[in-house]
């Protein structure tokens, strides 16, 4: 199994045990598992399985993947405006 099949099929157990519980988004709960938890290797490479079409990812996942590329994208413009100053 390569390296991001194994991801990917990490990342959707992870989204069947969140996707059912109750009270909770799912794909905010996914996303901040893999925010806390995943070595920022390991999500950079899901982001990057996401962009080259997300292949075998749950819906949930994907969108929750999304989230962590877009919470990315917000702190690297943080960072670039705060090295202006």
């Amino acid at each position: 199994m390569s390296s991001p099949d194994k991801l990917v099929m990490m990342a959707n157990q992870i989204g069947k045990f969140f996707t059912p519980q109750r009270g909770a988004d799912p794909v905010e709960a996914i996303a901040d598992h893999l925010q806390k938890f995943w070595d920022p290797r390991m999500r950079a490479e899901i982001v990057a399985h996401v962009a080259a079409g997300g292949a075998g990812l749950e819906e949930p996942v994907r969108e929750a993947v999304g989230r962590l590329k877009e919470a990315r994208g917000r702190l690297d413009l943080h960072n670039r405006l705060s090295d202006r100053l």
